[in-house]
Parts: C-alpha cells; structure tokens; sequence
C-alpha cells in the first residue's frame, strides 16, 4: 500500500489517501504536483483504495506539500518512526 499525503495552506494535520499499487500512487502524486502550478487554480478529487467510502475535494492553490511514501510490512520501520511529512522530527523540537 502506498500513502499520499497532503499538507494545506492553514491546516495542522495532513490529509491522505492510500493507493494499491505503485504506479497509480506515483500517478496521483504527479497529477497532485501539476496541479499545485496550475494557474488557475482547480478543485483536486480524490478517492482512497482502502476506505473505498473515504473522499476528498481540495483547493489546487490550497496544496503547500504533497508526499508520497511507501507503506513498509511487517516490523520493518525503524523502532519510533512513524510516516508523514514529521517523521524525522523529534518529539521536543
């Protein structure tokens, strides 16, 4: 599973949705990135593959970082780290 992240203009926590398989992932992110430099601006839909029933409509110019992040299985992730745009940060910084 593969996690697209967005961060928006005012808002603390970041949105996401989840592809399947990597090149759709790597679709999403790309058309994701096209449309933070569309001029103007334009309403992004997106859909998530593991909550079928999840949607989400943002703003285009609403759209500071976008991250796309492959999701490790099993215990491979380092002790401690979480994904996300903060994962290398640490909690007293």
């Amino acid at each position: 599973m593969f996690t697209i992240e967005l961060i928006l203009r005012g808002n603390p926590v970041a949105l996401a949705v989840q592809r399947k398989d990597q090149t759709a992932a790597g679709d999403l992110y790309a058309k994701i990135r096209d449309a933070m430099n569309a001029s103007p601006p334009r309403v992004i839909e997106l859909t998530c593959d593991k909550v079928p029933e999840k949607h989400l409509a943002v703003m285009s110019s609403d759209v500071v970082a976008v991250q796309l992040t492959a999701a490790k299985s099993g215990s491979g992730a380092p002790m401690g780290m979480r994904a996300g745009f903060f994962a290398g940060e640490s909690e007293d910084e």
